[in-house]
């Protein structure tokens, strides 16, 4: 069997190392941060979800590529981190929450109404002292 380096050489490994360390920190640090400013009711139908939908057209488009990117890059990450340190679930669906795309919020729900996955969420909410997520029952079994 081949050796690592002989595959990849030391400078990459050391790169990836590296980008490891900092999505992990990256991820411990930014996943609260959000979670923490959502508002209560963000994962019910009633709340609306308009972004930017008062600025220029371009800067607008320019936005929300940018933003689809982003949930791209974390929606991978977040799968990543299922058999990776990390916190796999909640960078998923932080991932999804920016990406644009039929039935989102549909996915989105089924996510977050998971009962561990709801749990943490409330319980980094807690320590902020944030009220917990209101989740919709009706629309949660609807599938």
């Amino acid at each position: 069997m081949p050796d690592i380096t002989s595959l990849i050489s030391p400078v990459a490994l050391e790169f990836l190392f590296l980008l490891s360390i900092v999505g992990f920190v990256g991820s411990v640090i930014a996943i609260p941060w959000i979670l923490i400013r959502l508002p209560q009711d963000y994962f019910c139908e009633s709340h609306p979800r308009t972004w930017l939908k008062d600025r220029h057209p371009v800067l607008r488009l320019i936005a929300l590529a940018l933003k689809n990117f982003v949930g791209w890059i974390l929606l991978l990450g977040g799968i990543a981190m299922l058999v990776l340190p990390g916190q796999g679930l909640l960078t998923i669906l932080i991932g999804v929450s920016l990406m644009d795309f039929p039935g989102k919020r549909a996915i989105e729900r089924k996510l977050v109404s998971r009962p561990l996955v709801l749990q943490a969420i409330n319980r980094i909410r807690e320590r902020f002292d944030r009220p917990p997520l209101v989740i919709e029952e009706h629309a949660v079994h609807k599938t």
